[in-house]
């Protein structure tokens, strides 16, 4: 792999040892991957923020480091809201721990966002190189934005917001976007609901794997196409799809799909991954609720009271800037938080079985929150919440 000159010192230690080390990770994968060169990035986003995810040997590792980074660079979501721990049943020896880690990556000048959904925040355009971990947010960019990055672990996102470039390989080169299969969706189905797009997403992962799919048969809007590359990433390894028509590499290419393989998913084989299964709590917001979605369940629960928990989780700013919505929430008992999701908070594991309208969350709780999950749509998720007919 070409280094610059500066590249080289920053590599020999000329510029400290953490920069050191960080580029020393970065080579590594390009030689792994057949990079030729490294490329600036836009951002980075940041995993491994959770002290349940990473424990107190990812605290040792953070706190030895001694550097900036160079670029805007957010963190993902961490094992609770940052001011309302107390109120989620957060044990305090965690919440000590989890600030511990906050503290690091504050160190690191790292922006304490806690999210999911960065793109909701700062603008992120197309063509862009990133350097982002998480795999929902990773999906949205390179498919639903057309910005370009891999899917980075934590240490190698957090070294590229340090030297503030990336290997280019995979992802960041326009001949390896081209789509590898063709995922027709075929019969009548919700596809108003962000949870059918989320349920196909998870059946879509399992048999796309790590290729890259084109959909057609399919109309999402924004919030739809967040949830079902979210779900894909966390069933198989999707971290770029098109929709015909739709996304804006689909438009933009031209993409001959007749030779690829052709693999029909049905809305029957969707609608199968529902059940009636009794629930003790509902969680919404994985990935993090957009102010769309927090309208729409403002609305369903307007009036209303819950007879069970309901968790929605979103981004601090989306929430500051959608408080009336999440009045009317809150009004209901259900509660919205900031900086976690039900994914990666130790306060959703006390329950037995959890309901969602998320393919992702459909995916990740039953390993993650060591319960059983069942899926529905929003309105379906507030029905069963508030004990009204049809639940």
């Amino acid at each position: 792999m070409h280094l610059l000159p500066e590249e080289e010192q920053v590599l020999a230690g000329e510029y400290g040892e953490t920069r050191q080390k960080m580029m020393e990770i970065l080579v590594a994968l390009g030689k792994v991957f057949g990079a030729a060169r490294l490329v600036p990035v836009r951002s980075a986003q940041v995993s491994g923020a959770s002290y349940k995810t990473i424990g107190d040997a990812g605290i040792e590792w953070l706190s030895g480091l001694e550097a900036r980074v160079s670029v805007p660079t957010v963190l993902n979501p961490v094992g609770m809201d940052r001011i309302s721990w107390r109120e989620m049943g957060i044990p305090p020896d965690f919440a000590r721990k989890q600030e511990e880690v906050i503290a690091a990556y504050s160190r690191l000048g790292v922006r304490l966002e806690c999210t999911c959904t960065p793109y909701y925040i700062y603008q992120t355009r197309f063509g862009e190189h990133l350097a982002w971990s998480e795999s929902s947010a990773v999906s949205f960019a390179n498919s639903v934005i057309g910005a370009r990055t891999n899917r980075e672990g934590g240490p190698g996102a957090l070294a590229a917001a340090i030297i503030g470039k990336t290997p280019e390989y995979g992802l960041h080169l326009v001949e390896e976007r081209r789509p590898q299969v063709h995922i027709r969706v075929e019969g009548d189905g919700p596809h108003d609901d962000i949870a059918f797009y989320g349920a196909l997403g998870f059946l879509a992962g399992k048999l796309a794997g790590n290729r890259i799919p084109f959909f057609s048969g399919i109309r999402p809007r924004r919030d739809q196409l967040k949830a079902l590359g979210a779900a894909m990433a966390a069933s198989g390894a999707v971290a770029l799809y098109h929709v015909e028509g739709i996304t804006p590499e689909a438009r933009i290419f031209s993409y001959d799909v007749a030779d690829l393989e052709y693999l029909p998913v049905t809305a029957g084989e969707v609608a199968a991954l529902w059940s009636g299964i009794p629930v003790d709590a509902v969680a919404l917001g994985c990935p993090h609720c957009s102010p769309e979605e927090l309208s729409v369940i403002a609305g369903l629960l307007a009036g209303k009271r819950v007879k069970i928990p309901v968790y929605v989780f979103s981004a601090r700013k989306v929430i500051e800037a959608s408080r009336d919505a999440v009045a009317v929430i809150e009004q209901s008992g259900a509660r919205v938080y900031a900086d976690t999701c039900m994914v990666v908070s130790p306060a959703m594991e006390r329950f037995g079985t959890i309901m969602v309208n998320s393919g992702k969350a459909f995916s990740y709780v039953p390993d993650m929150c060591r319960a059983a999950v069942r899926i529905g749509t929003t309105a379906e998720c507030i029905a069963v919440a508030t004990g009204t007919p049809g639940a």
